[in-house]
């Protein structure tokens, strides 16, 4: 219980360092969209860079990134085929990832083609999220910015934006 307490009081004090339910919405969202995308440990360092090129609240915007994680981990096979319909990618073989689970050689001997096609499948999935994040960014900092005004102690901060 006063592991909590002190998480709010925390908390508190962040929101109440004069950051505009705005501002912060915009942050939350931005961490958040950037958290979701399809390549696994990207979006940490993409925020990071967002953050300070942008002046955000650096912690802000990583606690998105890190509430967004099991979603990018779910939306990854959903981007990849999105993205696989919008731009199809004609490959000359397909790759059988039983040989090359159990032989080193065989990875050895693919492994330019392996490289190809998950470069490929990578891009295709990122063309798929970045399609999706302008418009779910813009609903999610109005939703987040109407809810966060609704707090006494981020309504009271001064528009600082």
């Amino acid at each position: 219980m006063q592991f909590l307490d002190t998480i709010r009081r925390k908390a508190s004090v962040c929101l109440s360092q004069g950051i505009s339910p705005r501002r912060l919405a915009l942050t939350l969202a931005i961490g958040f969209v950037v958290g979701c995308i399809p390549v696994v440990g990207l979006p940490t360092g993409i925020c990071a860079v967002i953050a300070l090129a942008f002046r955000l609240n650096l912690p802000a915007i990583q606690v998105a990134n890190y509430l967004a994680m099991p979603f990018q981990v779910v939306l990854i096979l959903p981007l990849m085929r999105l993205g696989a319909k919008l731009i199809p990618i004609a490959t000359r073989h397909t790759l059988d990832f039983s040989v090359i689970a159990h032989s080193p050689a065989a990875v050895l001997a693919n492994f330019p083609q392996l490289v190809l096609q998950v470069g490929g499948l990578a891009s295709q999935a990122l063309f798929a999220w970045l399609l999706l994040a302008v418009p779910v960014m813009v609903v999610l900092t109005t939703t987040l910015t109407a809810l966060l005004r609704r707090i006494p102690v981020l309504a009271s901060a001064e528009a600082g934006d």
